[in-house]
């Protein structure tokens, strides 16, 4: 069986062949890379106007506390969960005993203020680290998938207005890592003001069996057009946001990925989220490496893999991400560096086939945030 028959559909897979995309397997589903237009055409639609992403690959799920439980319910992870206030989110890190990230996770309070709480975790892990959840959450809180839901983003500078149409209902005082329950033609959705590209937008989750239905009104609006992983990709790399798998796995820590700020000060102090001793020592005495945004000088692109050398062309590290910055109009990558590398305007080099490219390293993000806070 060859991979394609293999993998998994999400809920708009019919869809996406209607619009002719050009698939891919992903994080175990066939997923649209590109529609006939091409991604970089999608990656400046989607900075111009809005684009519509399926991201139903995502694991997500529910997660339900007693009050006198919430405590306990955050120590998964490296942020604070517990003191979350209805309707506010958090990105927060999963770890390992090694101080390696697991998963990197949004996790929501829903806003009626109980005990309730959204969780969406990466495709390619989330059998696994549900039930990691599951078993560390044991006589605290109950997980259940959400298997009957789809998820879907619309990001970009038109995209407020367009669902503030399709929703009826004015979105302004819906902030950047804010959520609301807000219905849809009789269906329930979870509306998350947050997203992947750096543009302001929103994550709407709704039952699968209507994800058909809202993708199509959307589609029909003129600002929208459906985008791909190719133009995600993209999009994410210019915001300089990291790809699980790529730049983050089970084998480099927040401090090493410059994720550091989302161990907050009192997991720092209470020492009890997993790794912690790894991790508060780097913390403190710093990392051996560090994941640094790139600039390859001229028009060679830089892709996974590909070795990063100082003056003297020993090797300092490697490449995570690369491709080209549509928005800036050049290559652009991310990638580790042993310390004192990290530094921006240093001039480091990468082996390219045998041919050394010479490198800038600058300040992350490539394009700025446009949330909307």
């Amino acid at each position: 069986m060859n991979a394609d028959a293999a993998a998994k559909r999400t809920p708009l897979y019919a869809l996406h062949e209607e619009l002719g995309a050009k698939t891919t397997v992903f994080g175990g589903y066939l997923m649209p890379l590109a529609y006939p237009g091409g991604a970089l055409r999608e990656h400046r639609h989607s900075r111009e106007f809005a684009g519509l992403f399926d991201i139903s690959h995502m694991g997500q799920a529910c997660i339900s506390a007693v009050a006198s439980d919430l405590e306990r319910i955050a120590m998964p992870f490296t942020g604070d969960v517990d003191r979350l206030a209805p309707g506010a989110m958090l990105y927060s890190l999963m770890t390992n005993e090694q101080g390696g990230i697991h998963d990197d996770v949004i996790i929501a309070r829903l806003p009626q203020g109980d005990g309730r709480f959204h969780i969406t975790v990466n495709a390619g892990g989330k059998t696994e680290n549900l039930a990691r959840l599951t078993a560390a959450l044991e006589g605290a809180a109950q997980l259940l998938p959400q298997d009957d839901k789809a998820l879907l983003a619309l990001q970009g500078p038109a995209a407020a207005r367009v669902l503030e149409r399709l929703l009826e209902r004015p979105l302004a005082a819906l902030r950047f890592m804010q959520c609301a329950e807000i219905p849809w033609g009789g269906a329930d959705c979870l509306v998350a003001r947050c997203g992947y590209t750096g543009e302001d937008g929103f994550e709407i989750s709704l039952p699968a069996s209507r994800a058909e239905d809202f993708a199509r009104a959307a589609l029909a609006c003129e600002e929208v057009a459906a985008i791909g992983l190719g133009a995600r990709d993209s999009l994410r790399l210019e915001a300089a946001l990291c790809l699980y798998g790529q730049d983050i796995d089970a084998t480099t820590t927040p401090v090493e990925a410059g994720l550091g700020m989302f161990i907050s000060k009192r997991r720092r102090q209470r020492q009890d989220f997993p790794g912690s001793e790894v991790i508060l020592r780097q913390l403190r005495d710093g990392a051996s490496r560090h994941l640094t945004a790139l600039l390859p000088q001229g028009k060679a692109l830089l892709r996974p893999h590909a070795q990063l050398l100082d003056a003297r062309g020993d090797v300092i590290g490697a490449v995570t991400s690369g491709g080209f910055g549509a928005s800036l109009g050049a290559p652009i990558a991310l990638g580790y560096v042993a310390h004192g590398f990290e530094k921006p305007d240093g001039e480091i080099f990468a082996n390219l086939r045998g041919r050394e490219i010479t490198v800038r390293t600058t300040r992350p993000p490539f394009m700025p945030h446009n949330y909307h806070r």
